[in-house]
């Protein structure tokens, strides 16, 4: 399976999974008089939304390189992880809204059956964002990365849900509000996560030096093909799930300029075998002082 179709198949398991916990979310939290579990369909439905967009920037991101666009349209990615931060941001910021209007609003204290929902509710989101992150992990996406953060933020905002509503139900009159002050806490946290995810997106726009690793990799791996000598400068930028090389190998300064062509063209496949993840390799011959 590509990594394309292993992220393909995460974003639907994504929408269907998040389609089901809002209609359920919504009406326990009608029935059950939660206005936690009200907000927490919400930021659900929003995920949906933004599960579609992460799955359009995928397969946007996986066209061809053309005329246009030599490098290919990996930027994409990126471009629509600081969408889903936006969403995610959005959402934080109706939750919080609406908590604030509900603390102010006498209402009746939720039911007591609506801890199990959210029992079941925390348990999936966890997972699912245990599930969506590994995949992330593995083929190198920030946008599935930032749709796994969606469902931690969901567990986050289910797990202050559960802890408000307890201490409605057990401290009884008076304490009504206590699933609204744990809503408008979990959108503090759901801000907090929008900016660990918009971060690294923002690096990879702007082709932050931010893979170490990788670079010490391409170099030991430079040096296992007969004839290059050494490394000098290599340069990383990443698009989409690829990483784009800038790579300066030193050669003998006796052998020919077809001789060194052949050497580059000989590395360049070499990485590209070793190191599947790798894109676009430019290999500058240096010789040897």
């Amino acid at each position: 399976m590509t990594n394309q179709q292993t992220a393909i198949r995460t974003i639907y398991f994504s929408i269907i999974g998040n389609s089901c916990l809002a209609l359920i979310k919504g009406l326990a939290g009608f029935f059950g008089n939660s206005y936690a579990l009200i907000a927490d369909a919400i930021e659900s439905t929003t995920d949906i939304f933004s599960s579609l967009l992460v799955l359009f920037g995928l397969k946007y991101a996986n066209r061809p390189a053309d005329k246009n666009h030599p490098y290919g349209h990996g930027k994409m990615e990126p471009l629509i992880t600081f969408i889903v931060v936006a969403f995610l941001v959005t959402s934080a910021t109706i939750i919080a809204y609406e908590s604030i209007i509900n603390i102010q609003t006498p209402h009746k204290t939720p039911k007591y059956w609506t801890l199990f929902v959210l029992g079941g509710i925390i348990i999936w989101k966890e997972v699912s964002f245990q599930v969506v992150i590994r995949k992330s992990d593995k083929i190198n996406s920030s946008s599935l990365k930032a749709d796994a953060w969606h469902h931690r933020s969901d567990a986050i905002t289910s797990v202050m849900a559960f802890i408000g509503i307890s201490i409605a139900i057990i401290c009884g009159e008076g304490y009504e509000t206590a699933d609204d002050w744990a809503a408008l806490l979990a959108s503090t946290f759901i801000l907090y996560n929008s900016y660990l995810i918009f971060r690294p997106a923002l690096g990879e726009i702007m082709d932050e030096h931010l893979y170490d690793e990788l670079i010490i990799k391409i170099r030991e791996k430079s040096e296992e093909v007969q004839g290059i000598l050494g490394t000098e400068k290599c340069f990383i930028r990443k698009s989409g799930m690829k990483y784009h090389v800038d790579l300066h190998a030193i050669v003998n300064s006796e052998i020919s300029v077809k001789e060194g062509h052949n050497l580059s063209h000989k590395l360049k496949d070499f990485l590209k075998k070793e190191i599947p993840d790798l894109g676009h390799i430019l290999i500058h011959i240096e010789p040897n002082k």
